[in-house]
């Protein structure tokens, strides 16, 4: 019987195979992973925009925002916990060290009136719509 499996292998369904592998082991050494951390949802209405972001083992004295014009600016940074002499990782999936993501505002905001708070891993922002930027209903005059 194995003879029979060993000569129906298909060589290429096993390149396949090793190439997923692969893809998968470095998929978290990736450049473009790194942009996109940290994951974030964004939801807005008339008056707000909130957004959150998942930081999980993140100082919140170590995390920074920043807005230009309309773009908010996360910036952070986890350092990596000491090892004792003669441990070594198994497998390390976590990020440690710096990281940056920018994000495009739906709207202007009150820069002056955005809060953010930081409980249990998760960053929460709000970010209040600027007046100048709310819809104006224009009043229509029949003559």
């Amino acid at each position: 019987m194995f003879f029979r499996d060993v000569l129906s292998m298909d060589p290429f369904r096993e390149i396949d195979r090793l190439q997923s592998e692969m893809n998968r082991l470095f998929d978290g050494v990736s450049t473009s992973n790194r942009q996109r951390f940290p994951e974030v949802n964004i939801w807005t209405n008339p008056e707000v925009a909130a957004i959150t972001a998942e930081l999980p083992g993140y100082d919140p004295k170590e995390v920074n925002l920043s807005i230009v014009g309309d773009t908010l600016t996360i910036k952070g940074t986890r350092n990596k916990p000491e090892m004792k002499n003669g441990d070594h990782y198994h497998r390390r999936e976590r990020l440690y060290g710096n990281f940056e993501r920018s994000l495009r505002l739906p709207f202007a905001v009150e820069n002056d009136k955005v809060e953010a708070r930081f409980k249990n891993g998760v960053l929460q922002i709000l970010l209040p719509r600027a007046e100048e930027d709310k819809p104006k209903r224009i009043e229509i005059k029949s003559s």
